[in-house]
């Protein structure tokens, strides 16, 4: 697969970073403490970095902190999910000041953390957590959702559509949720089909259901599937149709090819509670992201220019517009009979 430019900036800020001795990845190496500057721990989820995804938003969030507020950051990536919570000890046991858990999977490991160790602040993405200690980040993905479907079915020419889940749970029943409000806006009488990967870290599976949907007549495949989605992208060009990136602006990864990409702002997040934690400010609790954040929304750049025509654009800023004030409001519950 080309190396994209978004993972040759993700490799050369790492490697600038480590001959800086700014960024390590633990648990057994955590940076040493320096007067005056914050420690901040971002533990990974499944996949680990260069998911082109999830968590490479969360670490260009920790490289803007150590840029733009001079904290000290670190990484932590575990093998697998039974060494989440020895990675969130770890850091809370080197008194770091803000120890972030990337993603709804690690909610156990982090409740257990959180609970031995009462004076750090954690913080969590896409969960909630009801402890004192514990800042809990939702975003409202269903409004980029919308708006990435809605762009979808007026693109569609077959009037069908599908959406690559990477597992069937809550939180991405909510995504196609959505994305099903959208297609309807964007064309009445649109189908989307959906698929379970049954995982977020394989990109031949996310591939084999993109040529599933492509065989059934779709011909927009939207992922929301971490690694797995990779393959839907790989998947969407060999079939010859559109694909919609998530979670990070994936439109350079197959130019025309990727019609747009849902923009979760997991980096806004990260920076946004850093500057907390500096600022002494540190909000325990739910926090709740959306399009009026800036925190989501749909990715236009020179990848997609040739796809999107400025009709499209304007159009679709103007339900963006109608979200952000309220005057649109997309539903977030998923069905009946939707998730587990």
């Amino acid at each position: 697969m080309q190396v994209t430019s978004r993972v040759r900036w993700i490799v050369f800020a790492l490697a600038g970073a480590l001959a800086l001795g700014a960024v390590v990845r633990g648990p057994g190496e955590a940076a040493a403490p320096e007067t005056g500057k914050k420690r901040v721990a971002v533990v990974l989820s499944v996949g680990g970095l260069g998911d082109r995804s999830f968590n490479d938003m969360a670490y260009e969030g920790l490289q803007a902190a150590r840029r733009d507020l001079g904290v000290i950051g670190v990484y932590g990536e575990p093998a697998a999910m039974s060494e989440d919570e020895r990675y969130l000890d770890f850091y809370a046991e080197q008194g770091f000041d803000l120890v972030f858990a990337v993603g709804f999977l690690m909610k156990s490991a982090l409740e257990s953390a959180a609970k031995r160790h009462p004076g750090t602040s954690f913080a969590i993405i896409d969960e909630q957590v009801d402890l004192p200690n514990v800042a809990s980040v939702r975003f409202r993905e269903h409004e980029g959702c919308y708006l990435v479907g809605a762009l979808a079915s007026r693109k569609s020419k077959t009037g069908t559509v599908g959406i690559v889940l990477g597992m069937d749970v809550p939180l991405l029943r909510v995504f196609e949720h959505g994305w099903n409000q959208g297609v309807a806006a964007g064309r009445p009488g649109a189908k989307s089909l959906t698929m379970i990967a049954n995982s977020f870290a394989d990109p031949v599976r996310g591939k084999e259901l993109t040529r599933v949907l492509a065989g059934q007549k779709a011909d927009v495949v939207f992922q929301a599937a971490g690694q797995t989605g990779n393959g839907v992208i790989t998947g969407a060009a060999e079939e010859k149709i559109f694909a919609v990136g998530c979670d990070a602006n994936q439109n350079g990864e197959a130019p025309g090819t990727v019609l747009t990409s849902m923009l979760k702002r997991v980096d806004v997040a990260v920076l946004g509670l850093c500057r907390e934690v500096v600022e002494g400010r540190f909000r325990p609790g739910a926090h709740s992201l959306g399009v009026k954040e800036g925190a989501i929304g749909w990715a236009l750049d020179e990848n997609n220019r040739g796809i999107v025509t400025a009709d499209d654009e304007a159009w679709l800023r103007g339900l963006e517009a109608k979200i952000r004030s309220g005057e649109l409001v997309v539903e977030s519950d998923a069905p009946k009979g939707g998730g587990k």
